[in-house]
């Protein structure tokens, strides 16, 4: 998706701004432990524009996790092999793309990227209180954990409080 709006800003001569978002299942060359799996759902999204600072992905991370009804939030300086500079949230890897990574996609030099991936496992983790994440999946899961949770809920209005407020300012 970077490549391709690299090589239409290249042939129309007009950089347009993106936003693309997924959800969906990933999988990774993970040794298994009481954090990591091999395969796991990950909601993840990237913003293109120009001038992007790592002050738009903080503001941007602020209110995509006070929409799950996450607040104060606290982030710290992290190593991320795909961004730079990059920053962990309880856990979770936001960054900005390295610019020579976009440069080779044909995007301009100016073009910066916001990047970040959340893994549901682990947010399902904290709201539990579970220290393995082995017990969320396989033979080992809880049924009885399982059938008084039917579905995990981070904030019970799920974003429903902040209908109708600027998404901006929200």
């Amino acid at each position: 998706m970077l490549y391709r709006l690299g090589q239409e800003s290249k042939v129309n001569g007009v950089f347009k701004h993106a936003k693309f978002f997924s959800i969906d299942r990933v999988y990774r060359n993970e040794t298994v432990d009481a954090t990591h799996l091999a395969e796991f759902q990950q909601v993840e999204g990237v913003i293109t524009d120009k001038n992007l600072t790592l002050g738009d992905l903080i503001g941007f991370m602020e209110v995509f996790f006070e929409k799950m009804g996450v607040l104060n939030i606290k982030f710290k300086p992290a190593f991320n092999p795909y961004t730079e500079p990059s920053m962990e949230i309880f856990s979770w890897h936001p960054g900005l793309e390295k610019p020579e990574m976009l440069e080779a996609m044909g995007l301009d030099p100016d073009v910066r990227v916001i990047a970040w991936g959340l893994g549901l496992e682990r947010p399902t983790m904290i709201k539990y209180g579970l220290d393995n994440i082995r017990e969320l999946l396989g033979h080992k899961v809880d049924l009885d954990m399982i059938q008084s949770n039917p579905a995990c809920r981070l904030d019970k209005k799920m974003g429903k409080e902040l209908v109708g407020k600027d998404a901006v300012t929200a």
